[in-house]
Order: C-alpha cells, then structure tokens, then sequence
C-alpha cells in the first residue's frame, strides 16, 4: 500500500487525501488547527465555486451542502460612469449550471472529520524541515499543500510564469446577512470601477446560515486601499458601505440593513500573485511536491482559488492512481513531480493568464468586449460560463485582432 503524506488540510490537500483514502491509500495528513479551531477561527477566503470544480466534489461523494447552500446562479458586471451616476457598462447572464460557496469554516472541519472516517491519519501540528524530513523517509510521497512557514521557502518562485513580484490589490472580504437580493437571479455581481478597484458580491453559506461575501479589490495606493487603519470588526463594517456608497449607489442600496454573520467574517491582506517551482529539495536531497496555494497563487479578482485547487487536487489525484496503476513500486521522483504539476499548468496557465490579465488596466478592446456583451446576449453568456473553464476566453479575450474577429462574426450573426 502506497503511503501519502499530504502537509496542509485545505481545498486541495483535504479533497486528494480523500480521494486517495477511497482508493485504498495510506493517507497522512499534517495540519496545523484542528476543526474546532478552524470553526471558531477568521474567514480564510471567498472560494466561490463553478461547475467543473464542484463536480470534482460530487464524484468522491463530498458534497455535503448541495441542499444548504444557496446558489449562484449567474454572473452580472457593472462599470460607472466617471462622469455622473449610473453605469456605462451594464449586463448579466445566467450560468449554465449553478455555483456555490461554502465557508471553509463549514466545509473544511467536515472534510477533515471525513478524512479521518475513511481512515486517514490526523497530525495537529506545525509542519517545519526537519518533519518533512522525517515524513520523507517514511512516506512514499510528500505533498505540500500550504506555503506558510520554511516550507514555502522550498519551492523557487517561478519568474517566467510570475510577472508581478509585488501585490496588485489591497483585499478585503466582509461576511454579512441582510443583503437585498439582486433582481430575477442570484449572481456574483462584479463591479469594475477603473483606476480605483474592484467590488464583487454572492451569496454563500456560512456557519450561521446563507450569507453574502462582499469582496473588495482596492488598487495599491488608490481610495479603496484603506484598510490598514481599521481596527475593529465594526470599523470594518462601516468602511465596507463606505466605499459602496461612494462608488457604487446601486450596491449601496442593496445594504442599506447589512450586519456582519459573525465578528471574524472579516479579513483584510495583500499577496503578490506568484506561481513557483513545483518540486522542493530538502537538506538531505529528497523531493516534496507542491500543490494548490504552494505554488499557484492568483489574485482573488476573478474567483479562481478554490476551483484552481479543486482542479489541482483532481489532476494529482489521477497522476496518482495512474503510478500505482502504471509503475507499481517504482518511486515518484522529480520527472515524475515535473510531470505532474504540467499537467495541471495546461490549464492553470489559462487561470493565471486571465487572472494577471484583469489586474491591469483594461485596454481598449476588452472593454469593447464588456461593453457588446449589452447587445450580445451570446456573448455575455460565454463571457459567464467562461469563469468555469478560463481556457475558453482564449484567443479572443487576449488579443485585439482575435478580438475583433470574433465580435464582428457575432454582429454578422
């Protein structure tokens, strides 16, 4: 029996040890809070949720919230008018199959209790050098799913694949009830204000029951990176409508009665979005391989996180059970690390070109694009469903002449 030693119990590690223990695997999991600690902690993030990754979830059987949670049913985006109010840009459209977002408060203290009924191996701890050292003499293969501490250290950020090397927002997510529903159906309502940020809201389920995240994406240096002076979960509140009102009228008019779910659904930080080197060598020479957050890290602004690794934690999971299936007792060595964190850049480049794409300047002809979505429904609806699957915005979403092509076929049609 083949034993795994996954280091960091989030999305990513939880899902494949799972999927390995299901498998007949000898799965040890290194994590450092426990379930209580992680129920009764912060919000760590906004992880909403499209089909595909979802799907991920369904076919090993965890998805224990289908009937809870409430669904995001579409995607709508909205640009001001820099000179009056109203919008300039304005459109929605529906997904072809829901979305949904479970509080990791919820979802991961479940997983782990899951993980240890199918027989998984529990270890609160602080994960460091010298335990992987020890785990790698013992376990056929060492996956590092978190990049705290000296193991994120391990793995080299990746230049080629890396353009920012600081951070490109100052982020914010507020947990609240009492949000008026948007009208005809529920959607992450995207709102892009140029040269200030980013402002998205959906609904979700958290500890207390349905909720909306709201999620600010503040341009460094700009009016809505003003979080660094806010102290209190009240303070944090206030500033949140705030800036709604100050940019956004009509959202400001969806809160108008908000109140936070709880003092810790609030969290405020900044990250430069970095893809690394997916194999670390430790002191004695043995390999550990990265997953999920560990070396692929984007920007929250197109709502990648979660479904990068779900999807991550899927491809490895196949790679896997492929080995054992295909090599028998043959060791995971470096090609075959290499190898399988390729696999998964075939799609991840897509995320984190479209992800890098959105925190620049929109130049001209994606705003063209935005813009015809109002008078092509075909297109908003790609544009949408294209949050599931990020390859299918390519060429035409990254390249003018593609772009263009593209537009003028849909007018003809």
């Amino acid at each position: 029996m083949k034993r795994i030693t996954i280091v960091g119990g989030g999305q990513s590690g939880l899902q494949l040890g799972i999927g390995l223990l299901q498998k007949g695997y000898d799965v040890k999991m290194i994590q450092d809070r426990t379930a209580g600690e992680i129920a009764n902690g912060r919000v760590t993030s906004s992880q909403c949720q499209f089909d595909a990754a979802l799907t991920l979830e369904r076919d090993l059987g965890i998805n224990f919230w289908e009937d809870d949670c409430p669904p995001v049913e579409g995607i709508s985006f909205s640009v001001p008018n820099p000179e009056g109010p109203g919008k300039v840009i304005e459109w929605s459209s529906r997904l072809d199959q829901k979305a949904q977002s479970i509080d990791q408060r919820v979802k991961m203290p479940r997983w782990l209790a899951e993980f240890e009924r199918l027989g998984g191996k529990l270890i609160i701890t602080q994960a460091d050098i010298p335990m992987l050292e020890v785990e790698a003499k013992s376990a056929d293969l060492v996956i590092v799913a978190s990049g705290k501490g000296d193991i994120g250290k391990l793995f080299e950020r990746d230049a080629e694949r890396s353009p920012f090397d600081a951070p490109q927002r100052a982020l914010a997510l507020t947990y609240v009830h009492g949000m008026t529903p948007r009208d005809n159906f529920s959607a992450v309502s995207f709102n892009l204000i140029p040269g200030v940020g980013e402002y998205f809201v959906f609904p979700a389920l958290t500890k207390s029951g349905p909720c909306e995240i709201m999620v600010f994406e503040g341009v460094p240096g700009g009016p809505m990176d003003c979080w660094r002076n806010v102290k209190t979960p009240a303070e944090h509140l206030a500033q949140s409508k705030d800036i709604l009102s100050t940019f956004l009228p009509w959202e400001a008019d969806r809160c108008r009665n908000i109140e936070l779910t709880d003092e810790d659904g609030i969290l405020a930080g900044r990250f430069p979005p970095t893809v690394r080197k997916p194999v670390g060598t430790l002191p004695s020479g043995a390999l550990v391989l990265g997953m999920g957050d560990a070396v692929c890290l984007n920007d929250p602004i197109t709502g990648q996180g979660a479904n990068n690794a779900a999807k991550a934690a899927g491809v490895y999971l196949d790679a896997i059970l492929r080995h054992g299936e295909q090599h028998g007792d043959h060791p995971f060595d470096a090609a075959w690390m290499q190898a399988t964190f390729e696999r998964f850049w075939q799609y991840a480049q897509w995320v984190v070109r479209w992800t890098n794409m959105m925190l620049l300047p929109p130049p001209p002809f994606v705003l063209d694009i935005m813009g015809s979505a109002q008078v092509l429904p075909g297109l908003a609806h790609r544009i949408a469903n294209g949050f599931d699957d990020p390859r299918d915005f390519f060429p035409w979403f990254a390249d003018p002449t593609a772009a263009q092509e593209y537009l003028t076929s849909l007018q003809a049609a």
